[in-house]
């Protein structure tokens, strides 16, 4: 098992790692909108969603995945108004359409409006 932090996805803001790789498989903790640098998150649905897939798509870098390899995501919705605006986002990204869960929660952190964690194979 090994332990995956990238230097190109925001921080962790709480005791847990950026992904694990076990067995060839990357497993990603969920990713919100927090920028790299520091700040605060973008403003609207479309935006935090693209910063989102940024951040996933930096995890999946760090342990030798990308977006073509992710085999099933969970997304988390702070409202389910915003369905149609996050997937125009998301289907930009994960152009191979993994296998996805997409639920709304009551709150996410730092007052996110998404998060997505992602489990993918390596291509190394």
């Amino acid at each position: 098992m090994k332990q995956i932090n990238s230097p190109d996805a925001p921080g962790a803001i709480g005791p847990y790692s950026h992904a694990y790789v076990l067995n060839g498989v990357v497993f990603t903790s969920g990713q919100i909108a927090a920028l790299p640098q520091g700040g605060p998150l973008p403003e609207g649905i479309e935006a935090q969603a693209e910063q989102s897939c940024r951040n996933v798509g930096a995890v999946l870098k760090a342990a030798g995945s990308d977006y073509e390899h992710v085999i099933k995501t969970t997304c988390f919705l702070a409202d389910m108004k915003d369905f149609a605006a996050f997937n125009s986002v998301y289907e930009k990204y994960f152009v191979s359409k993994p296998a996805r869960s997409c639920v709304a929660v009551k709150t996410l952190p730092a007052g996110a409006l998404c998060e997505i964690e992602a489990i993918a194979e390596l291509t190394e």
